[in-house]
């Protein structure tokens, strides 16, 4: 049976280098998880959460999957933002897509993908919303990268929607969800201006200026 025994022996090294640095971190980290935020981001193995905004195990709450959408029948989402709002306290929800998305151009490409095809439809939603004519965004950098952004924007508006989000703002709760892209070009963090903190902002968001390019 192949055990992969580079990978537990980068699991040692990295065991060692923590507890040089800090021996009880492990001790510490057992007794309790209470992070500060939920991440919901893309699967894409560029993209890790933690090490993009410097935070070590323990300080993010993670949920991933093909490029960062949030279904409302998907309950795996969902019970991971329940679980953040309702258990952990989380104050923020970070929604982060990236540039370069594979899920993106696979969206807006005419090939059948199958099962994947499913998923990917509310980005094909947002696309011809936005752009109306699909044919062409692929070879087009600047209107895939602008789709990247349109995307996050809708899944912040869908994560708004949902009953644990809009129940936490009813009963007074300080939460914020907030929209991200990432350069994996250069490694940046981006701020796409958008911050929503109550059900009002919420059924703004589609109507806001937008956002700077």
């Amino acid at each position: 049976m192949r055990r992969l025994e580079d990978l537990f022996e980068r699991n040692r090294s990295w065991v060692e280098q923590v507890l040089r640095e800090d021996p009880d971190f492990f001790a510490r980290l057992s007794k309790q998880q209470a992070p500060k935020y939920l991440w919901i981001g893309c699967s894409d193995s560029r993209v890790p959460a933690n090490e993009i905004i410097g935070l070590p195990p323990g300080e993010v709450f993670v949920h991933r999957n093909i490029a960062n959408i949030v279904h409302s029948s998907d309950m795996n989402c969902l019970a991971v933002i329940h679980f953040a709002v309702e258990i952990l306290d989380v104050r923020d929800i970070i929604v982060c897509g990236h540039y370069g998305c594979g899920g993106i151009l696979a969206a807006v490409k005419e090939n059948d993908l199958g099962l994947i095809d499913n998923w990917l439809e509310p980005i094909r939603r947002v696309a011809n919303r936005s752009f109306g004519d699909l044919s062409g965004i692929g070879e087009n950098e600047p209107m895939l990268r602008r789709l990247c952004e349109l995307s996050v924007v809708e899944q912040v508006s869908n994560v708004c929607r949902t009953t644990i989000v809009q129940r936490a703002w009813k009963h007074g709760k300080t939460l914020s969800v907030h929209g991200w892209i990432y350069d994996v070009g250069d490694g940046r963090l981006r701020d796409l201006d958008l911050c929503v903190t109550g059900a009002k902002e919420a059924t703004e968001i589609h109507h806001r200026p937008a956002f700077p390019q």
